[in-house]
């Protein structure tokens, strides 16, 4: 949260106090955010009055800590709470204001919160803290540098360059609306594995199709059919990650979320839509699907069409990709791309 919701809180919370049957947990918005609360003298009324101070991160938003007991409602001001998501899988997690948050935290059930009175007026720090302690200044001879990497650390997998003709098998068929918690769960259990794409990759699709990381690696990878927004929610780029280590070559879709239409392509995984949506019904999983010269029917100018087979039946695919991200996609993501622009000049 802010500085102005937490100084608000506070100071609510100093007065009030947290409800006996409430468990209040704080995630700041950032580093900056409580050392200026420190400094203003604005955290006392969080711990006097019971809450739970947290690291500024993801944490509680996708359940890393402070998840609700089973069969328990949640109240968060978080913006996201598909099922499962906050750690507890027949979790009750509503969306609310700060406000209405801190009212439920003081009164133990979700109330109106104007019943509070009137809040606090909290006046912004004419500047907040700077504090670059934690930033390391990048080595002049890096070939000098040494890189630490626990056992649960690997390197970033590499994708090879777009080849001329791309094909495989469709491993999975989607509908509307996948998430990228979908895509790639988050939670206690699977997330300390993101720093070892390997391993966190064979959760790919866990909750919805145990068995498609498995299908993925038999089959040396293929292709994702889904409907419309495919992609939604989170800006977790191990939702692209993990596909691409496992071999997925293309996403074809209805439509994309924009960013992480942009994360699959920045990881060289082509994300493709419909010319005309009612394709999507007549793929079906495992079927063969073969975009032949993909390389040159991205370099087509004046033209945004693919035209790719699905079973040995045509089908029309389009993009909107911009010159720059044809390139990143023809390299091999954008990793590939830098590298080749620097070294190559």
């Amino acid at each position: 949260s802010s500085y102005t919701d937490l100084a608000m809180t506070s100071r609510l919370l100093e007065k009030h106090g947290v409800h006996p049957n409430v468990s209040l947990h704080i995630s700041p918005g950032s580093k900056q955010v409580i050392e200026t609360l420190a400094r203003k003298g604005e955290l006392e009324g969080l711990f006097s009055g019971g809450a739970r101070l947290g690291e500024p991160c993801c944490g509680g938003c996708i359940g890393m800590g402070a998840a609700p007991g089973t069969d328990t409602v949640s109240i968060r001001s978080f913006n996201r709470n598909w099922k499962g998501r906050s750690g507890t899988s027949d979790d009750r997690v509503y969306l609310a204001s700060v406000e209405t948050c801190v009212a439920a935290a003081i009164r133990g059930e979700i109330r109106d919160p104007r019943e509070l009175g009137k809040y606090p007026p909290v006046q912004m720090p004419r500047r907040f803290v700077t504090n670059d302690s934690m930033i390391l200044e990048p080595n002049r001879k890096p070939d000098t540098v040494k890189v630490l990497r626990g056992p649960n650390i690997k390197p970033l997998p590499k994708r090879e360059p777009l080849p001329e003709t791309i094909g495989g098998v469709v491993l999975i068929k989607l509908g509307d609306n996948i998430s990228t918690d979908t895509i790639m769960p988050a939670g206690a259990k699977i997330l300390p594995l993101r720093s070892n794409i390997p391993a966190i990759s064979k959760y790919v699709f866990h909750h919805v199709d145990p068995e498609f990381s498995k299908r993925a690696e038999e089959n040396n990878g293929g292709f994702i059919i889904g409907g419309e927004n495919y992609g939604q929610g989170s800006s977790r780029e191990h939702a692209a990650i993990a596909p691409m280590h496992l071999g997925i070559k293309a996403v074809i879709a209805k439509s994309f979320a924009r960013i992480h239409k942009t994360n699959l392509i920045n990881f060289g995984i082509l994300p493709l839509t419909f010319n005309d949506p009612t394709d999507h019904e007549t793929i079906t999983e495992g079927a063969q699907i073969t975009i032949p010269k993909v390389r040159a029917q991205l370099e087509e100018e004046e033209t945004n069409k693919i035209i790719a087979t699905a079973n040995e039946r045509t089908i029309k695919l389009k993009h909107d990709y911009t010159p720059r991200q044809i390139k990143i996609l023809k390299a091999g993501g954008l990793l590939n791309h830098t590298k080749r622009t620097y070294t190559q000049g």
